[in-house]
């Protein structure tokens, strides 16, 4: 099975969100079950800052786009048995930022990624890599549907090529002006409603729903949540009109990086059967931000952007509450500037019971997810999620919205028969939320009744082998189609 595998960010070479832990961690276990998996991702100046050995895989190419000849580069690396392909365009890619700054989206996105599939259509060319399976991801790669559908449709190379679009966050769709299509070649006509036209703007996403031959999402709850109003985007009704072919598969974990029990970044390791070590993180993680974390008392941790999305606007509402049940607070994260100001002004207010940090440092999250006793995920939606798998492992039990992935993986823990995994509730409200971390800080106070929650959540497994072993069931069906 060989499967082309299109994604803006690949862990460890270039990361913005959970995308990039999907995108470096699936093609791996793709090619342990026998896949061959080549990836394809531009060359960004971060990718160039980790100074990772590079082979050149084609010199100097060109391809014309609008009219004009733009000139490329290809490097490759390859480790755990996938190569990945990097299309080198300095003019596009060699900048601070992946897709933008502080100030907004780069204006050239449109040209940016649909150049970055462009190149990935004609490098599979000029290496006779003819894909069972082209695999892209999100807005970024979505473009590759359309160029495959209209621009090499009649290309024999492709002939056998079956296509499979993955949404991981369906709000964010990659919206441009209706000039775009004649600035990347793809025929101006696609700009009608039936097609890539959306309120007035080319929709870069719908290009992957419409023209894949399949659709999956990131976990079985968001696959039926995004063909409803409430959830769809605007796109609710284009997803039920493909639902025969679109699919939900819960994303995994990597626990060769998420397990306490090797985990080299965190203060010291652990293991269910003895949790001496998590006490250890959990005492550097309150000397870490100065606080005064009782032991009789939770210390709940957060590893997110302070986005309205991730529900931290709730937060900043039930702050008081959740410092009125003793809960300790330990925030990390960067995003909305009023949420920044605010949690920074309750910071310098309570000092000793909320750590934050305002930035994202990898060695702190691991630290947060190890010494923190409860995890909290309060998103008003959530694809998939990651971070409450993540917790779980490392024995700190999530307190979570019901909605996606989140519902997926997190079972409310029944203390009468000792089942379950983490905490829930329902509404996108402060008080649900208060009511739920209250039910985690009271269980918290019984010893027993704790230690085999926190051992639920360390057994429940999340690894990849799962998630891709579907993933490869579903390109062995789409092949045969």
């Amino acid at each position: 099975m060989k499967v082309a595998f299109l994604a803006s960010e690949v862990i460890p070479y270039a990361k913005t969100g959970g995308l990039a832990d999907v995108a470096g961690a699936l093609p791996k276990v793709l090619a342990g079950l026998g896949a061959e998996v080549r990836a394809f991702m531009p060359l960004y100046r971060e990718v160039r800052k980790k100074k990772i050995p590079l082979t050149p895989v084609i010199e100097r190419a060109e391809l014309e786009m609008g009219g004009e000849k733009l000139a490329y580069a290809v490097f490759s690396h390859r480790a755990d048995g996938v190569t990945v392909y990097f299309i080198d365009r300095p003019e596009y890619f060699d900048r601070d930022c992946l897709y933008g700054t502080a100030a907004g989206d780069y204006p050239d996105n449109g040209e940016r990624f649909a150049f970055f599939s462009r190149a990935s259509i004609e490098t599979m060319r000029a290496m006779r890599y003819s894909p069972d399976i082209v695999h892209g991801h999100d807005w970024q790669s979505a473009l590759v549907f359309a160029y495959l559908r209209y621009v090499y449709a009649g290309d024999a190379f492709f002939a056998r090529t079956r296509t499979l679009f993955t949404i991981h966050n369906l709000a964010y769709q990659g919206l441009f002006d209706d000039e775009l299509l004649d600035r990347i070649g793809l025929p101006a006509s696609l700009f009608n409603m039936n097609e890539l036209e959306f309120y007035g703007k080319v929709n870069a996403l719908k290009a992957g729903i419409l023209y894949a031959t399949a659709v999956t999402t990131v976990s079985p709850r968001y696959s039926r949540e995004i063909q409803t109003p409430a959830f769809g985007c605007g796109l609710d009704g284009l997803l039920r009109s493909r639902s025969a072919v679109l699919y939900g598969i819960l994303n995994g974990v990597d626990y060769r990086d998420w397990n306490p029990a090797t985990d080299h970044l965190i203060p010291r390791n652990y293991v269910p059967e003895d949790l001496t070590g998590k006490i250890t993180c959990r005492k550097e993680l309150a000397a870490l931000f100065g606080l005064a974390a009782p032991t009789t008392l939770p210390v709940a941790g957060m590893v997110t952007r302070l986005a309205g999305q991730k529900g931290l606007d709730i937060v900043c509402e039930a702050l008081q509450d959740l410092l009125g049940l003793g809960l300790t607070l330990v925030i990390l994260g960067t995003g909305d500037q009023k949420i920044q100001d605010f949690l920074l002004e309750a910071q310098e207010k309570n000092p000793t019971r909320i750590g934050l940090k305002i930035a994202f440092d990898e060695r702190i999250a691991h630290t947060i997810y190890a010494g923190s006793d409860i995890f909290l995920i309060p998103s008003r939606y959530e694809p998939c999620g990651l971070t409450q798998m993540y917790a779980m492992k490392y024995g700190t039990i999530p307190v979570v919205r019901a909605t996606g992935g989140l519902d997926d993986s997190v079972q409310e823990f029944d203390p009468q028969v000792g089942n379950g995994n983490g905490f829930k509730f329902v509404e996108a409200e402060p008080e649900p939320l208060v009511e739920a971390a209250g039910r985690a800080g009271a269980l918290f106070k019984k010893p027993i009744d704790w230690r085999k929650l926190v051992r639920n959540a360390m057994a429940a497994d999340f690894s990849w082998e799962r998630s891709a072993s579907a993933y490869l069931d579903l390109y062995k069906k789409l092949a045969a189609s």
